[in-house]
């Protein structure tokens, strides 16, 4: 009797360690990590920490979302990858770092493809871009949509950017984008490929002296700091990618997967918004801290310059991709 006693107790203590062990597993695997490299004051950060709330707010509780920003977790080439691993379960990076994978999404960030905002969210939420983020899966990824970083500009230590010969020779870096790279190689500047991250560093040690950041970034890294002059080419449109490990997400309820997806959406349209509402008063922000802002830049001799970039791009990848983008923006 005592040793059928002591196998009940028994098996009851083991069965409750087994019951904890699984439900502290279940906890952790709802637990996920949110990364981008952007600073904490950046417009990335006020969106992780909308998606956040809102996520554990509709889930109550059950999906908690922890953020890593600054690049805490790696470059945004890495992210990309630990994404793809699942050590992190969602991420934001600009798209260009996704050109390796996908060439021609390349096509996005092409000089002068969109010509406003309005434009560019049409196709990025249209087919065109939806069929880039349905690409993704094949390589892991679930894209959950295109945040914005907003129109890229040019900084610089030398002077105002009015017309494209005011580039040649200046010492640029440039991001993932070979489209960007090629167009600052052609109006004869310098380019070369630096991390985010290590950006303010090479412009304060003048390794570069000139560079390509939409108004947010340019604030929020403090590259006022280190560059004079900001002259406003929006020579391109910069889309970022939030994207989630697409295991994880399958992983997932349906009622989860549809919170996920809802509360992306969400993020995203409030980070486009406040971009837009905050894009002059950061400009005059920039004034404040002394830089020397140029409005006058002939866009139509930027244009006309930089054609070789598309053609070049064509005849590398073909036109389907631009004339699916360009077809998309008429209607």
């Amino acid at each position: 009797m005592k040793i059928i006693k002591f196998c009940l107790k028994y098996l009851s203590v083991v069965s409750l360690m087994t019951l904890t062990v699984f439900s502290g597993n279940s906890m952790a695997d709802m637990t996920f990590k949110l990364a981008h490299s952007a600073p904490k004051s950046d417009l990335q950060q006020t969106m992780s920490l909308y998606f956040k709330k809102e996520v554990e707010s509709r889930t109550h509780g059950d999906i908690k979302v922890n953020i890593f920003p600054h690049g805490q977790l790696g470059t945004d080439s890495q992210l990309i990858q630990e994404t793809r691993l699942g050590v992190i379960t969602f991420s934001i990076v600009g798209l260009n770092n996704y050109s390796g994978l996908l060439p021609e999404s390349s096509a996005f960030t092409l000089p002068f493809m969109f010509p406003n905002r309005k434009t560019a969210y049409k196709v990025l939420d249209g087919k065109v871009g939806q069929s880039v983020l349905a690409n993704m899966e094949q390589f892991g990824i679930k894209g959950l949509g295109y945040p914005e970083n907003g129109y890229r500009n040019i900084t610089n230590n030398r002077g105002p950017i009015r017309e494209p010969s005011d580039l040649k020779g200046l010492r640029m870096r440039v991001n993932g984008s070979k489209a960007l790279n090629d167009m600052f190689a052609l109006l004869g500047a310098n380019p070369t490929q630096i991390p985010a991250s290590e950006l303010y560093n090479a412009l304060e040690t003048n390794v570069v002296n000139a560079q390509d950041q939409p108004i947010p970034v340019t604030l929020s890294y403090k590259l006022y700091e280190v560059q004079k002059y900001l002259s406003l080419t929006q020579h391109a449109y910069s889309p970022l990618v939030f994207v989630m490990n697409l295991k994880k997400f399958n992983k997932l309820s349906p009622e989860n997967q549809k919170i996920i997806m809802s509360s992306a959406k969400d993020a995203i349209a409030m980070q486009r918004k406040l971009s837009v509402d905050k894009e002059a008063k950061m400009i005059s922000e920039l004034e404040a801290h002394g830089m020397k802002v140029n409005r006058d830049v002939d866009t139509a001799a930027f244009q006309k310059a930089v054609k070789p970039v598309w053609n070049a791009f064509i005849k590398q990848y073909g036109d389907k991709m631009v004339n699916e983008i360009l077809a998309a923006s008429k209607q």
